[in-house]
């Protein structure tokens, strides 16, 4: 698994983490002040790398938590066909298919920025 341990404090706006085994983008992060009896905990507001799902997460700072390594990659469009686009690696010319996002108009020879986890791939900007 493409993926490692850090604590919660290591964490800040922007990182990823895994939330309900599901890679997330971190969209605030906050801390409360210990209480009597325990540690500081933090509070982190998260949104879901693939599905754009929002996931929340309460945990003390000290806590060991998983971090997806999510990969930014550099592709060209080789083709489209409806919502689908045919896209080549830049880097080690495999080609495969990916979902097209609904906001992005793509051109065969468009080149494309996407982000990849274990079998998963979404575009990010084109």
């Amino acid at each position: 698994m493409a993926r490692q341990q850090t604590e919660v404090r290591e964490l800040d706006e922007g990182s990823y983490v895994m939330i309900e085994d599901t890679p997330c983008k971190i969209d605030s992060y906050s801390t409360a002040k210990p209480g009597k009896h325990g540690s500081a905990k933090a509070r982190i507001d998260a949104r879901g790398v693939f599905d754009s799902k929002k996931r929340s997460l309460s945990q003390p700072v000290d806590a060991k938590i998983w971090v997806p390594i999510v990969d930014r990659k550099q592709g060209q469009v080789v083709s489209t066909d409806g919502g689908d686009a045919q896209v080549m690696d830049l880097e080690t010319y495999d080609t495969f298919t990916m979902l097209m996002p609904d906001d992005v108009e793509l051109d065969p020879d468009d080149e494309i920025e996407y982000l990849e986890y274990e079998d998963k791939r979404k575009i990010t900007r084109s």
